[in-house]
């Protein structure tokens, strides 16, 4: 009896004690607690060394550190070594030359003797460096023009005239009575034409420096050249005139209030007319492509069918923007990504540079928006795509599937393979030098991890490397042996390693960043557990769970940003003070749910647009569903749940607060939004459509419209001088509140701080006020 006494006592004490040890103050500090970790890891040009970003001695920003084999510990880099690791170089494979701009000025480095050059100057910078097919020969971009320079020579080429604005060619004469009357009654006027058309016949043969090409009010973007420099591609976009938002900034250091423009509002006034160019340098002559034989391109979304204006509308082809090319060795083959503005559907197309006609090789598509690990979100972006050794297949990444899978496309065959299969991810691409081998990282064998595997081009056999649970971010050594290794795990932050290049490798470490303090603390593992939503999604979440004779029955639930971001994974949070406080909040009795709900990144097509037409719906639901596994599982009280989140999680307590106002006791809406016809284009148009053709979509996704709802106790957090999510949302919001006479709600104004906060004493403020709203509302019912 006495053993069990005392070992209860031991228990007591032990939990009383890890209570208290971790304290608000300190853990909002974020990395000056938890220790900066190393970033933005890199290998020399030789592989001898590593460089990365890292800041052990709490200096007031990140330095370059250096890393050899047999080091005991990373050692500072000089000024120079490091402003030289962060250059981007170009090498024409197997030269040992590499070539790079640096501050607009063309450079060379032999690796052989470490020698630099510089082979170009000028008071126009330089920039868009690309190694060409022959010897030596490099093209760069100056202003709207390309240019090749052969360093072999050193002679520089002028490839192209491009020139905004108009002609500056005189404009013909007009025909008049007085000119025609000059000709017939003065000889001296018939003479001087006569002896202008015979110089005119005389002259010189033409110049052969390309002929101006006036482009109006266009932007030129993308310019490119071919490997062989025989043809340059480039971009128009038509300039809008779209209005900014300002938002303005109150503490100023000469104490006047100042006006920054922040971001355009959603809208189809963002369209802009976008022309893909093509100029034959051996014709001097620009051409158009045509994009309108595309397939689907006059297709209309199936939303408009929803809505009685637009059932008679005249077909017309989609705003489309199409990518620079992306070649094969000698530039036999120019493949061109091309995506439409409403982000519904994606093309590959083979482009015949002489004639400007072309082959479509892919077509995707999506009612919802195209997206996905390796196909970015977003109309101006490209995604992977590249060349194989044959110089006759390409790969890319779709989620056909409904996942985002590997495949090639064999151009003279017409061949489609998939590469890769199964209810996964691939999360990277890179290809060996030698183009027959990929390295992959994926999430294989949990949505929450990140593995890394080699897989041949010849058998697509995925063979495992870097399979441990938790996140591993990879750079290959020049050579291909070495791997350069950050990798995390749920309760220990990003660290270097180094392992080699081969199957059941280990770590090697390399960096130790953490602090004493934040060692001190027996940080928690969280579970990531699944539940089974309401309409039967499998949805995954992080559990922390209080030791049993300390639970209160109270839980709060944390809503992650971002909207397609994960955080129900196994490595190290990009919220890292959320996962601090959700164990400081576990030492009180609390149990702690942090949902990867609909929307989420990790889970594949379906997860990613759940959230389409309807942000508040799937999305609000799996939190309400992880609220009763919790009361069913966990013996939670059901009155006793709050919910808090920042961005899209502030947005998703509003809705939980006002849409479902008998679900959650108390909720902090950090930095939210309160209406999605003031948020941003290329985002919110993906998901929501556009205000303009479907309003429906944004007034039952939109906070505001459900003000008067409100029964639980709100608290509103945000920024003053937000640039992301205006600080004008909040008040919108609050206005609502006090016409309609609301009183449970409060809002807390930080005046120096944007989107993300930068100052401790703000993180200390926001999450006192959040612990100091749950421990008052749901430990006392």
């Amino acid at each position: 009896m006495k053993k069990i006494l005392l070992l209860f006592i031991c228990i007591f004490w032990s939990t009383i004690f890890q209570a208290q040890s971790l304290k608000l103050e300190e853990i909002m500090k974020g990395n000056d607690f938890i220790g900066n970790l190393p970033e933005n890891e890199r290998w020399s040009l030789d592989g001898s060394t590593i460089y990365f970003d890292w800041n052990p001695n709490k200096e007031w920003g990140n330095l370059t550190y250096y890393w050899k084999k047999g080091m005991k510990a990373p050692q500072k880099a000089s000024k120079e070594e490091a402003r030289f690791s962060k250059i981007r170089f170009v090498e024409k494979e197997g030269s040992g030359i590499y070539y790079y701009i640096d501050k607009g000025q063309l450079y060379s480095y032999a690796i052989k003797d470490k020698k630099i050059k510089k082979l170009f100057q000028h008071s126009v910078p330089v920039s868009n460096l690309q190694i060409g097919k022959e010897e030596g020969v490099v093209y760069f971009k100056q202003s709207d023009n390309l240019f090749k320079f052969d360093t072999k020579l050193g002679s520089l080429v002028q490839l192209t005239n491009f020139k905004k604005g108009k002609s500056e060619e005189k404009p013909k004469e007009k025909e008049s009575f007085l000119k025609e009357q000059q000709k017939e009654l003065f000889q001296f006027v018939r003479d001087q034409e006569q002896k202008e058309k015979w110089n005119t016949a005389n002259d010189d043969a033409k110049s052969d420096f390309p002929k101006p090409y006036f482009f109006g009010k266009n932007s030129i973007e993308s310019t490119k050249a071919s490997p062989k420099g025989d043809f340059v591609t480039f971009r128009l976009r038509e300039e809008a005139e779209v209005k900014q938002e300002e938002m303005e900034l109150f503490i100023t250091a000469d104490g006047y209030n100042k006006f920054r423009d922040t971001k355009t509002k959603v809208s189809t006034n963002n369209f802009v007319n976008t022309k893909m160019g093509i100029y034959n340098v051996a014709k001097d002559t620009v051409y158009m492509v045509n994009f309108s034989s595309l397939s689907h391109i006059q297709d209309v979304p199936d939303y408009f069918k929803l809505y009685e204006k637009n059932k008679n509308l005249d077909k017309k082809d989609k705003l489309i923007v199409a990518q620079a090319p992306i070649y094969n060795q000698d530039g036999s083959y120019a493949i061109v990504e091309i995506r439409s503005q409403d982000n519904k559907d994606r093309w590959l197309v083979n482009l015949n540079l002489a004639t400007g006609s072309f082959k479509e090789i892919e077509h995707q598509h999506d009612e919802a928006w195209i997206g996905g690990p390796g196909i970015p979100s977003y109309a101006f972006s490209s995604g992977t795509l590249g060349f194989l050794a044959d110089n006759e297949t390409i790969y890319f990444q779709s989620e056909i599937t409904g996942y985002s899978h590997l495949y090639t496309y064999n151009l003279r065959t017409n061949k489609k393979v998939q590469l890769t299969q199964g209810n996964w991810e691939v999360r990277g691409v890179d290809l060996s030098k030698d183009k027959k081998t990929f390295y992959l990282t994926t999430n294989t064998t949990h949505p929450g991890n990140r593995e890394w595997y080699k897989m041949n081009v010849s058998d697509a056999i995925l063979q495992p490397i870097l399979t441990n649970d938790g996140a591993h971010e990879v750079s290959l050594s020049p050579d291909e042996k070495t791997l350069l290794v950050r990798y995390s795990y749920k309760n220990k932050p990003w660290e270097l390693y180094w392992a080699t290049n081969k199957k059941g490798s280990s770590l090697n470490q390399i960096t130790f960043s953490t602090t004493a303090a934040f060692q001190e603390y027996n940080w928690r593992s969280p579970e990531v557990i699944t539940f089974k939503a309401q309409d039967g999604t499998p949805v995954n979440a992080r559990l922390y769970t209080p030791n049993r004779n300390q639970a209160n029955k109270a839980a709060v639930i944390f809503v992650h940003g971002a909207g397609y971001l994960q955080n129900a994974h196994n490595h190290w949070s990009t919220y890292h003070r959320e996962y601090m406080f959700h164990n400081l909040l576990t030492d009180l009795g609390y149990t702690v749910l942090d949902i990867d709900y609909r929307g989420s990144d990790g889970y594949g097509r379906d997860v990613r647009t759940g959230i389409y037409r309807f942000m508040g719906g799937k999305d609000l639901s799996d939190q309400i569903d992880g609220k009763n596994f919790l009361v069913q599982n966990y013996g939670v009280d059901p009155n006793r749940v709050g919910i808090y989140g920042g961005s899209y999680g502030g947005f998703i307590t509003l809705m939980g607060m006002l849409t479902t106002p008998k679900e959650f006791a108390a909720g902090a809406a950090l930095r939210s939004v309160t209406d999605w016809a003031h948020y941003n284009h290329g985002y919110t148009g993906n998901i929501l459509n556009f205000p303009e053709t479907d309003p429906d979509a944004y007034k039952k996704s939109s906070p505001i419209y459900f003000a008067n709802n409100l029964e639980g106790n709100l608290l509103m957090l945000h920024g003053m001088v937000d640039d992301n999510v205006e600080y004008k949302d909040v008040v919108r919001l609050s206005q609502r509140f006090i016409e309609l006479g609301k009183k449970k709600w409060s809002l807390a104004s930080f005046p120096v701080e944007s989107h993300g906060f930068k100052e401790t004493y703000s993180w200390v403020d926001e999450y006192g006020r959040i612990l100091d709203l749950f421990n008052s509302t749901l430990l006392n019912k």
